[in-house]
């Protein structure tokens, strides 16, 4: 392999660069994947967890619990591929469940109705968003921090503080709790989900524009990609899947409260970045995503077992959070350099 740069005048110089061996890209690849069989082997065999941790019940936990946040993770990859951030996707995901939930408590609609108008109102969200960034050019960081904090606000005005359990359809907690081949069926949702979000990206048009737009959004104007129009549809389709994940929690909890949805946002996001050091090193891409939340619901779930406070999911998050964010910053940069 060489790599071609152009000195002072002009010439080209071809300097031979070396490839990475096959068994050092072959553990790029699935580090994680290893990463993740290790820890759930350590808590399955540590002292203090190694009488509840390996169990089915706790499975279901981790793989019921995964499902939501694996959903945002997938709802945030689609602006974070064309290089922006979505931070009201755990907000919008609590939208829908309280929504959906005061739809059929409070109005007394019946259950398929109220998940139709919860999930149109978390597309109305990724249409707000994406017209603030993209026709009003606003900065992404802000515009859905703010509506985050606005659907929080709005949400608790509508509760009034209370945690909607009455009046709900029992199918709603039926579904939630209905197993598959002893696995909880909201995880193969999600994982329906991802391989709809694996195919269009990349299998269509469409999903390898956004690779393209955040890989140099400038360039992909210039060859004719539509790139207002696809990165605003991003926010558009990332408010879908999250209030699709909304609908979900409502089915596996029972209940619905306002909150700031930052309990579903910040490990989806860790679950985002670790997903790029894994599969595909370097890039944002759907399986390592689903790994990626596999591996911090294993942690945290290992963690909680094992008597951790309560306080030590959060710093293991942010922990993740920080160490995803580094490593997949380090792996993107060096592909983009050949």
């Amino acid at each position: 392999m060489t790599e071609t740069t152009t000195s002072p005048s002009t010439a080209t110089v071809s300097i031979p660069t070396q490839p990475t061996p096959a068994p050092v890209r072959l553990l790029e690849n699935y580090a994680l994947p290893l990463l993740t069989v290790l820890v759930y082997a350590f808590f399955a065999l540590f002292p203090l967890s190694a009488h509840s941790f390996p169990t089915i019940d706790n499975l279901n936990v981790i793989l019921g619990s995964q499902a939501v946040i694996a959903l945002i993770a997938i709802a945030a990859l689609f602006p974070l591929i064309c290089g922006y951030f979505d931070f009201s996707l755990g907000a919008n995901a609590v939208m829908t469940q309280v929504m959906t939930a005061g739809f059929m408590s409070v109005l007394g609609l019946p259950l398929w109705l109220s998940i139709v108008l919860a999930l149109c109102l978390g597309v109305l969200v990724g249409v707000a968003n994406g017209f603030f960034v993209t026709k009003l050019q606003m900065s992404p960081f802000v515009t859905t921090l703010g509506m985050s904090m606005l659907l929080a606000g709005l949400m608790a005005w509508f509760t009034g503080g209370k945690t909607l359990v009455s009046g709900l359809d029992p199918a709603v907690i039926q579904f939630g709790s209905t197993r598959l081949a002893g696995i909880p069926l909201v995880f193969y949702i999600t994982l329906l989900v991802a391989l709809i979000a694996w195919y269009f990206f990349s299998h269509t048009p469409f999903g390898r524009s956004l690779y393209a737009i955040g890989s140099n959004a400038t360039a992909a104007k210039l060859v004719g990609l539509p790139v207002t129009k696809n990165v605003w549809w991003s926010f558009i389709v990332a408010g879908f899947i999250a209030s699709l994940a909304g609908v979900l929690q409502l089915t596996r909890v029972g209940s619905a409260a306002a909150s700031d949805g930052g309990t579903l946002l910040f490990p989806a996001l860790a679950a985002v970045f670790l997903g790029a050091t894994a599969i595909r090193p370097g890039f944002f891409n759907v399986w390592g995503t689903i790994i990626g939340a596999i591996f911090v619901s294993v942690s945290v779930s290992g963690l909680a077992l094992s008597g951790a406070s309560g306080w030590a999911s959060n710093v293991f998050n942010g922990l993740a959070l920080l160490a995803a964010v580094a490593l997949s910053t380090y792996l993107g940069r060096r592909k983009r350099r050949g």
